[in-house]
């Protein structure tokens, strides 16, 4: 049985339609917060870091798109997250909430996010978590370095 040169032209350009296709379909679901260059160093030894020396504590730094939000969940872990809100990132800011240790859009949408399980949405429209950044913790020198 011999191939044609057009049966293999036709098979690669349907290939290569279907792949269009799948991808560009994929972009309904990516997260509308932009992507901006983060690789922040944190001296926790700093008198502006105090607040980060306890477990529970958290506080906002500058850098993202709209500011970072530090986390510390445990002696050796910290969480880093972006504080634009994914609903609505023209106006939504997360602030936290005290009282349920959640991230809360309380400006725009109302949106709560987990801050013990990585940013992820507890309540609310939103249908994406927080943007999360990596923490690297150096327990011996007390730096913590956040970056994406």
């Amino acid at each position: 049985m011999k191939i044609g040169y057009y049966n293999i032209k036709t098979w690669f350009s349907f290939v290569l339609l279907l792949n269009l296709f799948l991808f560009s379909s994929c972009d309904e679901n990516k997260n509308p917060i932009p992507t901006v260059y983060v690789d922040i160093y944190i001296d926790l030894n700093d008198p502006l870091y105090y607040d980060l020396q306890s477990v529970g504590s958290y506080v906002y730094i500058t850098g993202g798109v709209n500011g970072i939000l530090i986390y510390r969940s445990s002696a050796d872990e910290f969480r880093a997250y972006e504080r634009t809100c994914p609903y609505d990132p023209d106006c939504g800011i997360v602030s936290v909430d005290e009282a349920s240790l959640n991230a809360v859009d309380s400006l725009c949408c109302k949106s709560e996010f987990s801050l013990l399980l990585d940013g992820a949405v507890s309540q609310g429209p939103s249908q994406f978590p927080l943007r999360a950044y990596t923490c690297i913790y150096d327990m011996n020198a007390q730096i913590l370095h956040i970056k994406n």
